[in-house]
């Protein structure tokens, strides 16, 4: 079974094409590491009426929209090898100046696949 890194944040709707070209050298730099899928999609239909929709999980402020994403690996041991190659190569590149979102308010984790 396959291994799952996901994340939820908040961007707001002014940074999107900033946050899209972010993620567009995300995508290259976990596929080009081993990764076999990442995706990324933004908010769309989250006027929900039953459970708890995105909207209230994050805390969305106005003029935000919440991005859900996720990388797909082999296994949990592929996803950490590809992972330590990303970071390296990430932090060779030094921090960035001006993120898109707030990192303090994204949600992360990694799954283990249950049904493929």
């Amino acid at each position: 079974m396959s291994y799952v890194d996901g994340y939820v944040l908040a961007v707001p709707k002014k940074h999107l094409k900033t946050y899209q070209r972010m993620a567009t050298l995300g995508k290259k730099a976990w596929l080009k590491h081993g990764a076999v899928d990442y995706k990324e999609c933004a908010g769309d239909d989250l006027a929900e009426k039953w459970g708890m929709p995105f909207t209230r999980v994050m805390k969305l402020k106005p003029g935000e929209t919440v991005i859900f994403a996720y990388v797909v690996f082999k296994s949990r041991a592929h996803r950490d090898r590809v992972n330590a190659r990303v970071m390296k190569e990430m932090a060779a590149l030094g921090d960035p100046k001006d993120m898109p979102f707030d990192p303090k308010r994204m949600a992360y984790g990694g799954f283990k696949t249950i049904v493929e």
